[in-house]
């Protein structure tokens, strides 16, 4: 079947399913592969539960002509997303980063909401899967569309801009996450700048952190770049406050307070202000979407608990990120603090060394208590010998139990996969 004719498909259903236990009536279910199923194998039962035809690459499980067999579902799935993507006409504002990537999507998606009626990747739907899902849930009744793309891997930022054709972009910052999948910083730098080198070759519009000296650098790839937020840059703003809450003063000198924690989240919503600027958004209204903007999914989430505040920060973390929230932890005013911190995934060969940073870290803003907690913290522990060291999540829980925490302010960090937001309920 040519592409052309599965789009007549879906536009008559405009659904797609990738999972069957969450199949919609009359969608097409895609049969993806993973590292450890072959969705071929549920094509009978995703017709069973209402789809109404499967895209799959194993003739084996051709039930009937509801079966459209493919060579490979992915990338008919990644080509239905181009397809699709050409006969939008609308802006597609694509972005990336190290850091920050969710939460300045949510806030640029708060702000243009303010005018337009806008559309942004749910949740962390951002992959190679992800945004061709994203991509094809911009229906024509939006009026401009988000798509954040993650990336572990040199070329995947290209492969996601080539899919949803981005006409702006911006990218947070440039840090360690996946450090050890990408093969070295060198190599991170220029997986992210492939979005850089998609709006230039496509003569788009890129916002920019004049601040950010790596980003800065590469500014000088383009003709008329929109900067933000320093005094003489495009977007102006001036951070006043993160203690915890950011107090900052807009382009227009109103002073806003904000739910968000963190200094480093200040140019998260720079962006979004910036954007906001240059699709016409009143400042006002824009100052007012960031204002009632509040984290949740355990990012920079601030959790009173009794005597505590609980700054809850556990959805992921890489070193970059992990320094960012320690630092911030040591500059709020709080008479007790303390960090529980959790092994950093995906380093590899860099695991060692930047986990023992990270100890060195802590170490040097002496807070009153740190815990740490999973094998790869060890390195930590070794830099700093007075931390508690906890090899599984449960023997640290045992520990708050037999010594509960009172009266502190609380950093909890670590990558998603220690689930270290648990802890809370001991807090």
């Amino acid at each position: 079947m040519q592409i052309e004719q599965l789009y007549q498909r879906f536009l008559e259903s405009g659904k797609i399913s990738t999972d069957t236990r969450q199949i919609s009536e009359g969608s097409l279910f895609f049969a993806l592969r993973g590292d450890k199923f072959n969705a071929n194998e549920f094509a009978s039962q995703a017709l069973d539960r209402g789809a109404s035809c499967c895209v799959i690459d194993d003739a084996r499980f051709a039930q009937d002509n509801r079966c459209i067999l493919v060579d490979d579902v992915l990338k008919t799935l990644q080509d239905l997303a181009r397809y699709h993507r050409s006969k939008l006409t609308i802006p597609v504002i694509g972005l990336t980063g190290s850091n920050g990537k969710t939460t300045s999507k949510e806030l640029v998606l708060a702000v243009l909401s303010k005018k337009f009626n806008a559309y942004a990747t749910k949740g962390n739907l951002n992959n190679h899967i992800g945004v061709p899902l994203t991509v094809l849930a911009i229906d024509h009744s939006y009026d401009i569309a988000i798509v954040e793309m993650g990336a572990n891997h040199v070329g995947e930022i290209a492969l996601l801009c080539s899919i949803a054709n981005p006409t702006h972009g911006f990218i947070t910052n440039i840090g360690k996450a996946h450090i050890g999948t990408f093969g070295g910083f060198e190599n991170i730098i220029r997986g992210k700048s492939e979005l850089y080198q998609h709006l230039i070759t496509s003569q788009g519009t890129v916002f920019i952190n004049s601040q950010n000296p790596i980003l800065g650098n590469m500014a000088r790839r383009f003709r008329s770049p929109y900067f933000y937020p320093a005094e003489g840059d495009y977007y102006h703003a001036r951070l006043l406050d993160a203690d915890p809450f950011i107090r900052y003063q807009s382009d227009q000198g109103e002073v806003v307070q904000t739910q968000i924690t963190g200094a480093y989240n200040f140019e998260n919503i720079a962006v979004a202000l910036c954007i906001g600027k240059y699709f016409g958004v009143d400042e006002q209204a824009a100052n007012q979407a960031v204002a009632a903007y509040v984290p949740v999914n355990m990012r920079s989430q601030i959790i009173k608990k009794d005597s505590n505040t609980i700054i809850m920060d556990a959805y992921n973390a890489n070193p970059s990120s992990m320094e960012a929230a320690i630092q911030n932890l040591a500059s709020l005013k709080a008479s007790h603090k303390v960090a529980i911190v959790g092994d950093m995934f995906e380093l590899e060969q860099e695991a060692q060394k930047e986990h023992a940073r990270i100890g060195e870290l802590l170490k040097e803003k002496n807070f009153d208590r740190v815990y740490l907690c999973g094998s790869l913290m060890k390195s930590a522990k070794e830099k700093n010998q007075s931390a508690f060291h906890f090899e599984t999540k449960e023997l640290l829980v045992e520990e708050l139990k037999r010594n509960p925490i009172s009266n502190s302010t609380i950093l909890v960090k670590a990558s998603r996969g220690i689930g270290l937001e648990t802890v809370v309920e001991y807090l």
